[in-house]
């Protein structure tokens, strides 16, 4: 029971400061809203990181004294990664006398609240107050993201057609002002517009005055598209976001000196100030009676809460050990929580699909603490991918490069089999080289560094990493391209461990992308490192044309390695050039990566260079590279077209339609001996 204990003394230190209230005018009262506390970061008791923040928050009330908004940081101490960084801003109408005082009452309540966390929030109806170990200022932050609505019946009013239109307006107005204003210390407005008769609609909006006119109107715009979630149709509500806020109301909320007073109180908890000097003793034992019980009834709800957090675990770690065995202890950090990822997706709704593929579907989420992830769901109904989902848990989660896509987690729960990666927002990259018009958009320079990104990943893959991983599926659509258009390889399912003296493997089940596999492993099951590099070279020649290869249908058409070799025999490579290159392009660049891409896709694996040849060759223009053999064609005219409809049918995986290109599938066929 030794963990209940810092618990219940901050309970019975909260109980005794929320009955030890001022009985306050109800105009001067201060209302609290909600907080947030890091979860995941925490520092230790008595250090120098708990010294800093204690300066920095008691630094904060004094200042609230003369200003309705301040930010600064503490980092007193040798010690690195101890500097805070905080902040507090005051509604733009409050007086500085009553600032002073919600500063005081948040930073309090934040303490109890928070009383390790890195990172708190803490919002009341007058003022907000933040810190953090990261630095958040001039930074437009979004989450967490509190909202009310009022608790009033909802006037007629609201359920016609007009309110929500003056509704918009009053709030894009206000928004202008707010964004525009021309004093820097304050992005604030509030507007009011009359209904018809005596009734009128009052909103406010607040931007923390660090942030730029384009950033605060980005900031309360994106709080717009929340008010048909949570309080179209209702009379008043509020959404608060760290970096802005917005509410509105059918009765006035705020001080404004050309309005009569008509308070208007959104549902929430009531917080007062304390009172000076100890309690009397009629109102101890009203405390006392009233904390036992509370407390005993807490004692057997964290008892039970703990009871059941226990089988939980035993529960998961159970489930690791099945699926993953002896690896299971090193994967535990990474699992999540189902509820955490239903959150982050909500509830993988259709809004948040992004993509689908032979493994399943993608959906985009946002984690509580803000983080864009992407949610990679097997199909429930499909009998694929149980192995390759195993396979990428256990391989990814050991692997880091740039140009690799970063692993966050995975669930496995109650059926569900889903991985958690970081959010690439740029798809991936056959997204823009075929059938669509970005390839316009794809540059020289922005190709070339892609390809060199590539072949880096690769590299590691295959001499630097702590494994030696033979992809066996590379593709433009397993490369996803960053916001700088950083290219980053993902889909690991097929993947294969090899020893680090291992020159190749055999395998009965063919798995991978015509068109893109090698001849020795699509007819014979052998693969090795010179797999990968022959499924590069085909990549690279598709980068450089922007044309899908499509040899492998070469009873009736011309392939991509035919037409590139021919080009490159007859002293004409620049004819497979896409044209929109024509005007922008290095020569010598692309020459050298026709001539790279030629060199992977010879017949022989022993013909074609090593990765880390293929990586010299492509930084160091300087150096004279062989010249080429004739192409592997033969391995795609042995192979039944029909079999493509495979690659390309992903299927219909749910009732969500999308306009997202569909993601090839990858194919699993066993071939005969």
């Amino acid at each position: 029971m030794s963990f209940l204990k810092p618990i219940l003394l901050q309970i019975c230190l909260f109980l005794f400061f929320k009955f030890s209230i001022d009985e306050a005018n109800d105009n001067n009262q201060l209302e609290y809203l909600s907080h947030s506390c890091s979860t995941n970061k925490t520092f230790p008791p008595n250090t120098t990181y708990e010294s800093n923040l204690h300066t920095l928050v008691t630094s904060f009330s004094s200042v609230a004294a003369t200003a309705e908004f301040y930010s600064t940081t503490s980092s007193g101490g040798d010690a690195t990664g101890v500097t805070i960084y905080g902040m507090f801003m005051c509604r733009g109408d409050i007086k500085s006398q009553k600032c002073q005082k919600c500063i005081e009452m948040a930073t309090q309540k934040i303490a109890l609240s928070c009383p390790n966390s890195k990172e708190a929030i803490i919002w009341y109806h007058e003022c907000m107050v933040r810190y953090s170990n990261r630095s958040f200022f001039s930074t437009v932050d979004e989450w967490p993201r509190p909202k009310y609505i009022s608790h009033h019946e909802t006037s007629n009013i609201t359920t016609e057609g007009s309110y929500g239109w003056l509704l918009a307006t009053t709030l894009n107005d206000a928004i202008a002002e707010a964004a525009k204003s021309a004093n820097a210390n304050k992005k604030f407005a509030t507007k009011h517009v009359s209904l018809g008769g005596s009734q009128n609609v009052y909103t406010l909006v607040q931007c923390t005055p660090d942030l730029s006119s384009q950033d605060c109107s980005k900031c309360l715009n994106d709080v717009m598209k929340d008010i048909p979630i949570c309080c179209l149709g209702t009379d008043g509500g509020m959404v608060l976001y760290p970096s802005c806020n917005l509410m509105f109301g059918l009765h006035r909320f705020y001080s404004d000196a050309n309005l009569p007073i008509n308070w208007y109180q959104l549902p929430k908890p009531f917080v007062g100030k304390p009172l000076s000097g100890k309690p009397s003793g009629r109102r101890l034992k009203i405390i006392i009676a009233s904390t036992v019980p509370i407390v005993a009834f807490l004692m057997l709800y964290f008892f039970g809460y703990h009871f059941r957090r226990i089988n939980a675990l035993r529960r998961y770690k159970a489930i690791l050990k099945e699926n993953f065995g002896n690896e299971s202890t090193t994967l535990e950090s990474l699992q999540f929580d189902l509820v955490t990822i239903e959150e982050a997706t909500n509830n993988f709704s259709c809004a948040n699909l992004i993509g689908k593929g032979g493994f399943g579907e993608v959906y985009k989420g946002i984690l509580s603490d803000g983080r864009e992830i992407a949610v990679k769901r097997l199909s429930i109904t499909s009998e694929q991918g149980i192995a390759e989902f195993k396979n990428e848990v256990l391989l990814i989660a050991k692997l880091q490069h740039r140009n690799l896509v970063a692993l966050l987690g995975f669930c496995l729960q109650e059926g569900e089999k889903i991985l958690i990666y970081e959010f690439v927002p740029n798809k991936s990259l056959d997204y823009f080289l075929f059938g669509s018009e970005l390839h316009r958009l794809l540059s020289w320079c922005e190709r070339f560094k892609i390809i060199g990104g590539i072949a880096s990943a690769i590299l590691y893959l295959h001499e630097y990493s702590r494994l030696k991983i033979i992809h066996r599926d590379i593709k433009p659509s397993n490369i996803l391209l960053d916001a700088n258009m950083n290219p980053k390889i993902s889909d690991f399912g097929m993947a294969r461990m090899v020893a680090i003296d291992q020159d190749q493997g055999r395998t009965r089940r063919i798995v991978g992308t015509y068109g893109y596999m090698s001849p020795e492993y699509a007819m014979l099951g052998k693969y090795s490192e010179k797999s990968d590099i022959f499924s590069f070279g085909v990549m690279i020649l598709e980068i450089v044309s922007g044309k899908k290869n499509s040899s492998y249908d070469s009873y009736y058409n011309d392939g991509l390695l035919s037409h590139a070799w021919k080009q490159w025999r007859d002293g004409t490579p620049f004819e497979i050039l896409d044209p929109n290159l024509h005007e922008s392009c290095s020569q010598m660049e692309v020459i050298r990566c026709i001539q790279v891409g030629l060199l992977c896709v010879q017949e022989n694996p022993n013909d074609r260079p090593q990765m880390a040849e293929v990586v010299s060759y492509l930084s160091n223009l300087s150096i004279e590279l062989p010249f080429p053999h004739e192409p592997a064609f033969f391995v795609h005219g042995r192979m039944n077209p029909n079999m493509v409809a495979l690659e390309v049918d992903s299927g219909h995986l749910s009732n969500c339609s999308t306009q997202h290109s569909l993601n090839e599938m990858s194919i699993s066929i066993s071939v005969p001996r």
